[in-house]
C-alpha cells in the first residue's frame, strides 16, 4: 500500500512539475481575454439575467482557469493529493478486520 501510495505521488507531481514548467509564464493583458472586464458586457449581462447570471458567468469563467496553463499545474497537484488521500482511506478501510 506505501509503495501504491509513493507511485501515485510521485507520478501526479511529477506530471504537475512537468506542466508547471512548461506553461506560458507570461501575462496575458485581461482587459482583451476577459469579457466580464467590459463594464458594458456585464451591464448586459444584468439586464438579462439579473446579479445571478453575472455571479454563474464570474464562476464559469473562474473554473475554464483552472485548466490552463500554472493553474492547470496546481490543479493536478490538488488533484493528486487529493486522489492519494482517497486511496489510502479505502485501502486502509479495507485492511482492518471485518466485523463478523
Amino acid at each position: 500500500m506505501n509503495q501504491i501510495t509513493c507511485l501515485l505521488l510521485l507520478l501526479g507531481l511529477g506530471g504537475a512539475l512537468a506542466i508547471y514548467l512548461t506553461a506560458d509564464h507570461s501575462p496575458v493583458s485581461s482587459l482583451l481575454n476577459d469579457p466580464l472586464a467590459n463594464k458594458k458586457y456585464v451591464r448586459e449581462l444584468r439586464m438579462i439575467g439579473g446579479k445571478a447570471n453575472v455571479l454563474a458567468s464570474e464562476i464559469q469563467d473562474w473554473f475554464d482557469s483552472l485548466w490552463h496553463g500554472e493553474s492547470l499545474a496546481w490543479t493536478v497537484a490538488v488533484l493528486t493529493v487529493g486522489t492519494t488521500l482517497a486511496f489510502r482511506f479505502v485501502a486502509q478501510r479495507s485492511d482492518s478486520p471485518a466485523a463478523e
